[in-house]
């Protein structure tokens, strides 16, 4: 592994992760979302959206177009959203999920 790697059990270990559903204007987003361990667990969503950072990245998404309904669900590895485009971001239900 080179010098800059690090090892999944690594990356886990100093970072805390969280199912997030996330409404905008123009979509529904199902994904993961990660903060470092560095505060209290339960804090992560709050600490996403009043922090410094214009962006959070979520992995693992579903984005569902709310504008255009039937449009085909989008699967995506990674993406950056700009906190000022979220009107909603919280934990995902289980009734999220099945959705």
């Amino acid at each position: 592994m080179a010098t800059n790697e690090v090892s999944a059990n690594d990356f886990n270990s100093r970072v805390w992760s969280e199912r997030v559903f996330v409404i905008t204007q123009d979509y529904e987003i199902k994904g993961v979302v990660f903060m470092p361990k560095t505060g209290k667990r339960n804090r992560i969503l709050s600490d996403i959206l009043n922090g410094e950072k214009k962006f959070v990245a979520i992995k693992n998404c579903e984005l569902k177009n709310r504008l255009i309904p039937n449009r085909p669900i989008e699967i995506h590895d990674f993406i950056q959203l700009n906190i000022n485009s979220i009107i909603i971001l919280r934990p995902l239900t289980e009734n999220d999920i099945n959705r």
